[in-house]
């Protein structure tokens, strides 16, 4: 494993980079390296034509249904107060 010092970042760059990290529920350490590893893949683009073309195929199979937005979901999620779990 290698450390990487980055130095003269910003302040708003780091709060900005805090509040992401704690969006997605990692230390910012975590979210500097799960950044860092996208930014290295260079096969993101494939990957998310990948993904664009199994949404496209699948979509079909839940055409008719009835959904519920996530939104509600969500809500109803919290309201239970499970978001104390994560």
């Amino acid at each position: 494993m290698v450390t990487i010092n980055v130095r003269r970042l910003d302040d708003d760059v780091v709060d900005r980079l805090k509040a992401r990290a704690s969006r997605n529920n990692r230390s910012l350490e975590g979210e500097a390296r799960h950044i860092l590893e996208c930014a290295a893949d260079d096969d993101m683009a494939a990957k998310r034509a990948a993904f664009a073309e199994t949404i496209k195929r699948r979509r079909p199979l839940t055409e008719g249904r009835k959904h519920t937005p996530a939104e509600v979901l969500i809500r109803e999620d919290r309201d239970r107060g499970h978001r104390d779990d994560y």
